[in-house]
């Protein structure tokens, strides 16, 4: 049944994007009627006025850039312009000797890579896909929140961009000085509120590749064009990156210790060779420390060498709670303050009662001593899976972290083979500019039922091709 589902939908979403063999077209004259502004902005909000109305309906195609040009008395590139803003919204797709055509809709900018399909599986599904702390092992965070409750300025409508209590804690375990601190809302926020205030659309972000798929879905959102810097087990490579810088990139953002992919940790004779390449060059560094305080190695980020050009976004999410949703950024003063302004559109700041119940959590030496306990339980159920699946034949890597990635002939077919013993489990493929070597990711977070089914499972997945 899983796979039937699976394909089914799977299916759907491969296909809206197929130019339609024999679907309707309207003309150009037609459509330069329907216009009545014809700038960009005024051409793309009449396309989507017509698709919520139901005047172009899905599949429809529509005129040529050529065709409509002339029509609206604009150039190819107004028209260009329009049509790329309805694809960035999921109105249309298509574009060039293919055509353009109507998906049908209103749809908002979705991270494509990191959705999956999870929402499908049948309840008896071993989902092995997410690597998510494990419940049991987070700190209470009952007494915490007493706490914080008694905080002076717990009801202040004053904006700040951390709480004083916050700001203290975290500042004893942070590897460089610096005035200049940020809270937000988790660190894939503080990854988007940066990148939206630096990047001006087409502009270059230099990437550690392998990537996670969150960051490149956010660089999608912002328009930006990554730039792969190739890692190994010390991090990014000093003679790829040495490369990336040719283009001019206005961020590199990378993982300073247990990325996701590798596991991998930049060491002090790494750090001091890529600081020395960034120094200068004008590149925000931006350093995602998503694994944070359940990191096995310690932290040798480039920030602590160039701490006026970097900015470190530390989470606490898996090592303190997700529903705190807290990360703590500090560093260059020009994008934090960018960020605090930009904030004031929204939320403005985050909660007082979430920060000073981190804060409290950072001091206490029972929730130390759990996120210690964590760090270790979680290293013991990735060695012993990954000792499972290398006594089976496999090659496993990833020295830290919540997960394991195994090296496939198929990314599509090992999947499929694993959903048929009912195990999900995510591929490497998102995680890549352009195809990369076909890999799955098998997560150790939570305790795995009947581990030995799944290694054999797993050996069984990596010959299908």
């Amino acid at each position: 049944m899983i796979l039937n589902v699976t394909d089914q939908k799977l299916g759907k979403r491969m296909t809206e994007d197929v130019p339609p063999q024999d679907g309707p077209a309207v003309s150009s004259a037609w459509l330069a009627e329907q216009i009545a502004e014809s700038s960009a902005a005024g051409i793309a909000a009449a396309i989507a006025r017509l698709v919520r109305h139901g005047e172009l309906a899905p599949q429809t195609r529509l005129p040529t850039v050529r065709a409509l040009a002339p029509r609206l008395d604009v150039s190819p590139a107004t028209v260009s312009a329009a049509w790329a803003t309805l694809r960035k919204q999921r109105v249309v797709a298509g574009g060039g000797r293919q055509g353009t055509w109507v998906l049908g809709g209103l749809a908002v900018p979705r991270p494509a890579r990191y959705e999956n399909i999870s929402r499908y599986w049948p309840d008896q599904t071993l989902n092995l896909s997410r690597a998510v702390p494990d419940p049991a092992l987070l700190p209470s965070m009952s007494e915490a929140f007493v706490h914080a409750l008694r905080d002076p300025e717990v009801h202040s409508y004053e904006v700040v961009s951390i709480s004083g209590p916050l700001r203290e804690a975290a500042g004893r375990t942070w590897p460089f000085e610096t005035d200049h601190w940020m809270c937000v809302n988790g660190g894939y926020e503080g990854l988007l509120l940066l990148m939206r205030t630096t990047v001006v659309p087409g502009e270059h972000v230099a990437i550690e590749e392998p990537a996670t798929p969150r960051l490149l879905d956010i660089l999608d959102n912002v328009g930006a064009r990554p730039v792969p810097v190739a890692t190994d087990a010390e991090g990014p490579i000093p003679a790829s990156l040495r490369e990336a810088l040719q283009q001019d990139p206005v961020a590199f953002v990378y993982e300073p210790r247990s990325s996701s992919h590798l596991g991998a940790s930049v060491t002090p004779a790494r750090r001091d060779e890529l600081a020395a390449l960034l120094a200068g060059t004008g590149t925000l560094v931006v350093e995602d420390d998503g694994l944070g305080e359940l990191s096995s190695f310690d932290y040798h980020g480039v920030a602590e060498v160039l701490p006026d050009q970097s900015v470190l976004v530390r989470s606490y999410s898996k090592s303190h709670s997700p529903d705190l949703r807290l990360a703590v950024m500090a560093g260059a003063a020009e994008p934090i303050e960018r960020v605090r302004v930009y904030r004031q559109f929204g939320s403005g700041w985050t909660s007082r009662l979430l920060q000073n119940a981190l804060a409290w959590l950072l001091q206490d030496e029972f929730a130390t001593s759990a996120v210690a306990t964590a760090r270790t339980t979680y290293r013991e159920r990735r060695e012993h899976l990954a000792g499972l699946l290398s006594a089976r034949g496999l090659e496993p890597t990833g020295v830290d972290g919540l997960a394991v990635w195994v090296p496939v002939r198929s990314e599509h077919e090992a999947t499929l083979v694993l959903a048929s013993h009912g195990i999900a489990v995510a591929g490497a493929n998102a995680s890549w500019t352009k195809p990369g070597p076909p890999a799955i990711r098998i997560a150790t977070g939570l305790p795995i039922p009947d581990p030995e089914r799944v290694a054999d499972a797993v050996a069984l997945a990596v010959q299908a091709r």
